[in-house]
């Protein structure tokens, strides 16, 4: 069981750990779920111009209460006025979207894929409007799909408008999901989806444009068609393949929008990240470009996938990706089996560019961003006999023997700065296996890189 956490880090100086309030027993004094939740899960933060940070919150309860008794999950905003110490529910503690009884394990009404963007471009008419997003699930195997649903509020967090869906099936399908709402320079909003046809076919990036604080939306404009992997895990590894998108509006530029998604090679069977880009407002897109620069050795692919995208003041836009060109290292925190092995170990890099008004131009090469190479198929130990391997689901062993490296990991742009918020196993926890040694648990990584040795 889970919940979402806080890290405070001031000046430099970490301040705090601690977790969301609002979602467990003991914050909320009650063991009824709701208002208690089993879970909390999907990090995801924005700033408004007054310091307040908001997060669209998944609480839901675990599907092996078959009961039925207590509601799947909810949607909910949080927030907090103090870097993240103390959160307080948005929407004066009422739910966006309501709770359900369908459970994740059902084809019903399961919400997923919350992400929030907040207007903090000073002198906008709808400066500090903070607009969540996310997607409910009603089961795509029956042709029902999934839609995208956005909520607005227009008085710091405090009330939100009625959710509306934003996704017609008429242009984009009958399943829409991996939301990501944006606003650009001027105010706009953006959402980027991706459609994925019920009955199998080629999935679509789509983007729509507000330019009325999400009370009406243009038409959606198809941007890409990635290649899909036809399995849910990359070659050599088992862990699950997570969302193949991301997308951001500049806050230089208005009208710049910026998306990467990786793109599987059905030829060659391994994965890149690609790159196009809107000048315009989301009317037209660039052709997709190739952002990792690896040459592959013969007959030893690569694979770079999970590709984020960020944008930053003077017109700094960062890409970074997980990486494979590099072999396993002689480390303590790869397996023993791994040591040497190719297009498996994980590091993440870094492309960056600048636009200066006519588009985002490479700067320079790939970056390595990590000091260490991770080995995905870390924790190998067990702990009470039960292994530490991280499931896709609440088994041992793995249903499919699938593991979960996270869906996406975070990318921020400063002034001076570019942050980058990622999963490690390199790094020994404080807990001894039964095999004996220390568990090497995945941990989250905050990795700094200074915008002015890059040239950006």
């Amino acid at each position: 069981m889970f919940y979402l956490g806080a890290h405070q880090i001031l000046n430099g100086i970490p301040s705090g750990n601690n977790q969301i309030q609002g979602y467990d027993c003991l914050s909320t004094g009650t063991q009824n779920m709701p208002p208690s939740w089993t879970d909390t899960t999907d990090p995801n933060l924005d700033f408004d111009t007054k310091g307040r940070v908001y997060q669209v919150m998944l609480p839901f309860n675990a599907f092996w209460d078959a009961s039925r008794l207590h509601p799947d999950g909810e949607i909910d905003v949080s927030f907090s006025d103090d870097m993240g110490n103390h959160w307080v529910k948005g929407n004066r503690g009422q739910a966006l979207e309501p709770p359900n009884n369908a459970s994740a394990r059902q084809a019903g009404h399961v919400e997923d894929k919350q992400w929030i963007a907040v207007n903090h471009i000073v002198g906008s008419p709808n400066q500090d409007h903070v607009y969540a997003a996310w997607a409910v699930f009603n089961g795509s195997s029956n042709g029902a799909g999934t839609k995208v649903r956005l909520a607005v509020s227009r008085d710091r967090g405090e009330t939100f408008a009625k959710a509306v869906t934003i996704s017609p099936p008429s242009q984009v399908g009958a399943a829409a999901t991996f939301v990501y709402p944006s606003i650009d320079a001027v105010g706009d909003l953006y959402v980027a989806v991706v459609s994925f046809p019920p009955n199998g076919g080629p999935s679509t990036i789509f983007v729509t444009r507000s330019t009325d604080d999400a009370r009406t939306f243009m038409p959606f404009v198809a941007v890409a068609t990635p290649s899909m992997i036809p399995t849910s895990g990359l070659p050599n590894t088992r862990f699950r393949d997570g969302i193949n998108e991301s997308f951001v509006a500049s806050p230089t530029h208005a009208g710049h929008l910026y998306l990467v998604y990786e793109d599987w090679d059905t030829t060659l069977g391994q994965m890149d990240i690609k790159f196009t880009q809107s000048s315009d407002a989301g009317s037209t897109w660039s052709a997709p470009v190739g952002v990792n620069d690896n040459v592959d050795a013969a007959g030893v692919l690569t694979d770079q996938f999970q590709p984020e995208v960020a944008a930053g003041p003077g017109g700094a836009v960062a890409i970074e990706f997980y990486d494979r060109r590099q072999a396993c290292p002689n480390d303590a925190s790869v397996l023993a089996a791994d040591v040497g092995r190719t297009n498996f170990c994980i590091d993440v890099s870094l492309q960056v560019y600048k636009d200066s008004g006519s588009g985002a131009l490479s700067v320079g090469t790939n970056r390595r961003v990590t000091q260490f190479a991770w080995d995905p198929e870390q924790p190998g130990q067990h702990l009470g006999g039960l292994s530490q391997y991280p499931c896709t689901g609440a088994r041992d062993p793995c249903p499919n023997g699938r593991g979960f490296i996270g869906d996406y990991f975070g990318l921020a742009i400063s002034a001076t700065n570019i942050y980058s918020l990622f999963v490690s196993t390199h790094y020994p926890s404080n807990v001894t296996g039964d095999e004996g040694g220390l568990i090497y648990y995945q941990q989250q990584v905050l990795g700094t890189v200074d915008r002015a040795a890059l040239g950006i």
